[in-house]
């Protein structure tokens, strides 16, 4: 601002003009003041051509001077090359009222002029603020989506970490489990070697017990013929016999209480082996309560199998060891009882012999009394052969309960190598799912690369789309300064064809705020895409089969 009121600078001509200049010359100064200075029309002229030329002047005031009609013609012309002047004071100074109104109406052009560009200027810089924001808030958002990015990466590491070692534990259970599985199957080849040599045993007791049948047969055919010669001899020597009744009745009684002796010790026999039977079927009971009770053991670990593999395992191996221990001590006992039956039968064997030997001896004393005796001695013959078929009979009996035993014994073995089988199945169907599992893993570790891959890729497009953008908004920059000197321009010519432009540039500014939309909704959009895909890889981490093993954040 520069006020010089008062000076009377119009006097001297040349020295005005010299001001006139410098003002013309002058970029910075936007206020003068030059009321009563005796300036005439020539002074205006001066003034008009330095308004020309300067571009920073923004109120002069001129009242009270002598410019006249020449000096406010010339100041007209000058308004319209200068484009800067808001004010011009023109009041004591002659000038018609013509022109004063076109003075009034090219300073009001001006500072309408004016208002727009600083309008246009200050949302020019309103956008760029809202350009700068929105690339530093996609900077940031490109840096957030990095983030994420990378703890995503993190915790698929950490979650194939642990997955790799819950591979790892699966696979050592599973070795531990074929462990356990030989060692069953050592167990039972062992159970096996044990069970062909109780069959064995058993054979040698038939083939025992088919001797001793022909033995008895063989004795009996040489008792058969014994008697036939001594009921020839007896025939000789009843005369002999009839002397020795009285001796023979007295030895007959002995020999009746040492049959009735017999008789009883035979009874206590009969209820050993029947005790001997009723321990065998207790036996085979105990054994299918106890197969019971092992198939009832291994359905609930079965069903259990998901839960505790390794608790069914050690269960499954002590009901095995327990199986293996009681036939143990069932085919013990069962020896210790046909070592004492054969005991028993020796004894038995050695008390026949015993009383053949007395028979024998006394046959030969008792020839008369067994003329008499003859039917009696048959008919005790024929019990005692009826009793030996009996004895007999119970053994083989014995013999076939125990044969039947053996092959209960073998079944149960058959159906507990068939549970193993079963059981190495299972183990070789989930070391199968783990493969499966390891595979599946593999493909979706790749679809997530190939996702993480496509979203980088995404991102790339998308900024280059923004840098596009910004692009086009440094072109609509340059647009606008094209259009500012166009309006610049034009507004010499027409005051409409600045209105055009002024449509032009609210056409664009609205072409702007649609940028500025569709800008928002694509970051939108991005923050949906980012939070939905955060989400997907969130829900298949947690929904994959090594998720719920693996543990929760």
């Amino acid at each position: 601002s520069l006020v010089l009121e008062w000076n009377s600078l119009g006097v001297w001509e040349e020295g005005f003009a010299l001001f006139c200049q410098g003002l013309g010359a002058n970029n910075v100064l936007q206020r003068l003041d030059l009321r009563n200075n005796q300036i005439n029309h020539q002074g205006a002229v001066e003034l008009a051509m330095a308004l020309r030329q300067n571009t920073s002047l923004q109120e002069l005031d001129l009242r009270w001077n002598n410019i006249g009609l020449l000096g406010g013609r010339a100041l007209l012309n000058s308004l319209h090359s200068n484009k800067t002047l808001k004010r011009l004071e023109l009041a004591g100074n002659n000038v018609p009222s013509d022109i004063l109104k076109a003075v009034e109406q090219a300073v009001n052009h001006n500072q309408d002029r004016w208002a727009i560009l600083s309008e246009a200027q200050n949302r020019a810089d309103v956008l760029t603020k809202e350009v700068l924001s929105l690339k530093d808030e996609k900077n940031r958002q490109f840096l957030d989506l990095m983030n994420t990015i990378d703890k995503q990466r993190e915790e698929i590491a950490k979650s194939d970490r642990m997955a790799t070692t819950r591979v790892r534990q699966l696979q050592e259970a599973l070795d531990e489990q074929h462990s356990i599985m030989n060692s069953l199957k050592a167990k039972l080849q062992i159970t096996e070697a044990a069970l062909a040599l109780s069959e064995q045993k058993v054979h040698d007791l038939g083939e025992l017990l088919n001797a001793a049948k022909q033995e008895q047969t063989s004795m009996t055919e040489r008792h058969f013929v014994e008697l036939q010669q001594q009921k020839q001899e007896g025939i000789d020597r009843e005369g002999k016999l009839l002397r020795d009744l009285s001796a023979a009745s007295e030895k007959n009684l002995l020999l009746r209480n040492q049959v009735d002796e017999l008789e009883k010790k035979c009874k206590v026999q009969q209820d050993q082996l029947f005790q001997a039977k009723q321990d065998l079927t207790n036996t085979t009971t105990e054994l299918k309560l106890r197969a019971v009770q092992a198939e009832e053991h291994l359905e609930a670990e079965k069903k259990r199998f998901k839960k505790s593999l390794e608790d069914m395992e050690s269960l499954r191996v002590k009901e095995v060891d327990h199986m293996t221990q009681h036939l143990e001590t069932s085919e013990r006992s069962m020896q210790d009882r046909i070592q004492r039956l054969e005991a028993v039968r020796i004894a038995l064997e050695e008390e026949l012999s015993q009383i053949k030997a007395a028979a024998v001896a006394e046959r030969g004393r008792a020839e008369e009394e067994l003329i008499k005796v003859r039917n009696q001695a048959r008919l005790e013959e024929q019990q005692r052969l009826e009793h030996l078929e009996e004895k007999l009979r119970l053994m083989t009996e014995s013999r076939d309960e125990a044969q039947n035993c053996c092959l209960k014994q073998k079944q149960m073995v058959t159906e507990a190598q068939a549970k193993a089988t079963q059981a190495s199945l299972q183990a070789e169907g989930l070391r199968r799912r783990l493969e499966e599992l390891q595979q599946d893993l593999i493909s979706k570790e790749e679809e997530k690369v190939t996702e993480v891959n496509k979203v980088k890729v995404e991102l790339q497009e998308q900024i280059g789309r923004l840098q596009a953008e910004r692009t086009a908004q440094d072109g609509l920059r340059e647009k606008i300064a094209a259009l500012e000197r166009q309006m610049k321009a034009l507004t010499s010519n027409h005051r409409e064809a600045l209105l055009d432009k002024e449509g032009e540039i609210s056409m664009l500014l609205e072409k702007l705020r649609v940028k500025e939309a569709d800008m928002a909704r694509m970051r939108e959009e991005e923050a949906q895409r980012a939070s939905f895909l955060q989400n997907a890889i969130m829900a298949y981490v947690q929904g994959s089969p090594l998720g719920a093993l693996s543990p929760r954040k």
